[in-house]
């Protein structure tokens, strides 16, 4: 059986550290939202087309970092250029410090004992996929499908199309787990078992292990 873990609210907190960029760049997080480019207050993910109704020509610039359409590096630049604050530091990399949840992890060792292969299918930019390497976050699973460089985002369908392809696993022979339940919804979609995380623990009885 081939098992999809969602990183962040999963394996390790979310971390978000949008409210500490904002402090440090003193604007309100709607400011910031807005100047990304991201419709109702949040990125679009998996739909890097949609505009915002401030600038038609602006695209959602958090759903292109996690696409892989642009690094940390030119989100930082871009940002600067549409909001006239030059920002010099990649503060996605240096502010983000996700705590890891071990109960998640042994249960993730215990499925590959079992025989199992356990995949890593993140959401995630060049910067925050550079920390997770740092602190060994990925070294659980045997192979790891983040957003950035795959060129897709969950909720995606061809998110999974890829990692099913690349693992020449059917659907029905996957399970995928995601905190958030938009993620969840769209992986059963494709005939894929889905659980949203909860806990560890819960997990656990859901899986029955």
């Amino acid at each position: 059986m081939l098992y999809i873990f969602d990183m962040g609210g999963v394996v390790t907190t979310t971390a978000a550290v949008e409210r500490r960029i904002c402090g440090i760049l003193g604007i309100s997080e709607d400011d910031f939202m807005r100047i990304c480019g991201c419709t109702k207050g949040s990125a679009s993910y998996g739909r890097p087309a949609e505009k915002a109704e401030y600038n038609p020509d602006c695209y959602d610039l958090l759903t292109m970092c996690s696409d892989g359409i642009i690094t940390s590096k030119e989100f930082w630049h871009i940002f600067s250029e549409r909001s006239g604050v030059a920002v010099k530091t990649d503060w996605w990399h240096w502010l983000f410090h996700p705590v890891r949840n071990e109960e998640t992890v042994r249960l993730i060792k215990e499925l590959k004992d079992g025989g199992n292969r356990v995949v890593c299918g993140t959401n995630t930019m060049d910067s925050h996929y550079m920390n997770h390497i740092e602190r060994g976050d990925y070294a659980f699973f045997d192979q790891t499908y983040a957003s950035c460089l795959m060129g897709v985002s969950k909720p995606n369908p061809e998110f999974w199309r890829l990692i099913l392809t690349a693992e020449n696993v059917p659907p029905e022979q996957a399970v995928f787990i995601d905190d958030k339940q938009s993620n969840c919804d769209a992986a059963s979609a494709l005939g894929i078992t889905s659980f949203r995380f909860e806990s560890a623990q819960k997990l656990r009885e859901q899986l029955e292990l």
